[in-house]
């Protein structure tokens, strides 16, 4: 029996998230990850572009963020009462960082600081509604599962990631396109007074890569400052990946909440939330807070020293000008890569994030465009790539990452095993079992 007939004997599928079965890789199972890449339990070695959705900014295992964990390992557990010097330090250090963050609360997970953001701005407003957009993706709790890779025929209607969510908790969500300023204008002159939040990946990165406009950014801030809204900034994907004051700091757009996660600790178990201190003082963490916050491993001693010693490189070492650079290399060859093959491609993406969408025209702005995604072609090229050790996640519309561990001569060769993926993919044409795809992919960021 293999390891990953084991594995299905004694956990649901195999996996403990519910995108690591992927089709044709159904007897993957990983043994050893370190820098850019990760070996199989057959000793195959593989160039790492998914990077666990991303977290892993300055690649697998860094040396620096093992050591401040293990050190932390071994002078203090989780107290579970108070708080240590340590998350001090943290919450300093990201007030610091993010424009929008006055004061901050430690969470596990980006989902998690999500879901605290939305139930904080209902006790702030009293409101009921939430506003998000198609395509991008809030974490797994009711309110906001929902609307991310959606079939054509289930655009402008609630498109649930999951069964058992309650339709008036559905209901209580508005979806809109990105993107679209005349739908905000809209949807606040409709229900503006019971709009409690706006929530957005500034880039909806869960779908690759839709850039947004300045003009839709100013919009958001606009109509929620009116309304009396709470605009909240998804900065688990973008944050400290983009820039180290996320990326608020590029656009110049504060939020009044900001969520963070992944790269803030480098793939440790930790996430955030923070914004203007009103609204972070009416959690239960102030005595009389009447928005409820707890979690035994929130501030967790080893997760925080991940977090600080990430941070400290991130701003010591020229993590994003390698990254960027080696980010357009990879854009910029690849686009120039399938003209020479006359595959219809648009090349795009931000920093150190990159996609490759099968289809033509213009680069997309809303998920709308991306219908046109040849998520056959698409899938069928990744899956083709691992045959020349190069591993992009091949499920549809999903972005690949470079990380601090990435060299010039890895993206040398991500050119030369994607050229030798689509030759292999234009001649043997869609494997079976992708014959009838269309938009299919699941919502994990």
């Amino acid at each position: 029996m293999t390891l990953a007939d084991r594995a299905r004997r004694v956990i649901p599928g195999g996996v403990n998230s519910g995108q690591r079965s992927i089709p044709g890789f159904t007897d993957l199972v990983i043994t050893r990850t370190s820098g850019a890449r990760f070996w199989d339990q057959h000793g195959r070695e593989f160039t790492d572009y998914h990077a666990a959705f991303g977290p892993a900014l300055l690649g697998h295992n860094d040396p620096d963020v093992a050591a401040a964990t293990a050190a932390a390992g071994t002078s203090l557990a989780l107290p579970g009462v108070a708080v240590t010097d340590a998350e001090v330090a943290l919450a300093e250090r990201l007030t610091e960082l993010v424009p929008s963050l006055e004061k901050v609360l430690l969470t596990s997970t980006g989902s998690e600081a999500t879901f605290h953001a939305l139930r904080v701005a209902r006790a702030a407003t009293g409101r009921r509604l939430v506003v998000k957009f198609q395509g991008c993706y809030h974490g797994w709790h009711d309110s906001v599962s929902l609307n991310v890779i959606s079939a054509p025929d289930r655009l402008g209607a609630h498109d649930p990631t999951s069964t058992g969510i309650l339709p008036e908790v559905l209901d209580a969500t508005l979806v809109l396109r990105f993107n679209d300023t005349a739908a905000v204008r809209q949807v606040f002159a409709d229900h503006g007074d019971d709009i409690a939040a706006v929530i957005l990946e500034p880039i909806p990165h869960n779908v690759g890569a839709l850039l947004p406009t300045d003009d839709f950014l100013r919009t958001l801030r606009e109509e929620c400052t009116r309304a009396g809204s709470v605009l909240v900034f998804d900065e688990v994907i973008t944050g400290f990946r983009h820039a180290l004051g996320g990326y608020q700091s590029i656009c110049g757009i504060t939020p009044d909440l900001t969520t963070l996660g992944k790269a803030i600790a480098n793939g440790a178990p930790v996430g955030a939330l923070g914004g203007r201190a009103d609204l972070m003082d009416l959690f239960s963490t102030r005595p009389g807070g009447p928005a409820f916050f707890a979690g035994t491993y929130n501030g967790h001693p080893q997760v925080v020293a991940a977090a600080l010693a990430t941070l400290r490189k991130l701003s010591d070492e020229p993590v994003h000008e390698h990254t960027f650079r080696l980010g357009e290399r990879a854009r910029t060859e690849l686009a120039a890569l399938y003209r020479s093959l006359d595959v219809p491609t648009v090349v795009t993406g931000y920093g150190s994030v990159f996609v490759t969408y099968f289809m033509d025209g213009p680069a997309p702005r809303s998920y709308d465009d991306l219908l046109a995604n040849d998520a056959a072609r698409f899938i069928g090229v990744r899956r083709n790539l691992t045959e020349h050790g190069i591993f992009e996640l091949p499920l549809n519309l999903k972005r690949s990452h470079i990380s601090y561990a990435h060299t010039d001569a890895d993206i040398d060769r991500l050119v030369e095993a994607t050229e030798a993926a689509v030759r292999k993919t234009l001649a043997d044409g869609v494997p079976a079992d992708l014959a009838h795809t269309s938009t299919m992919g699941g919502a994990q960021r």
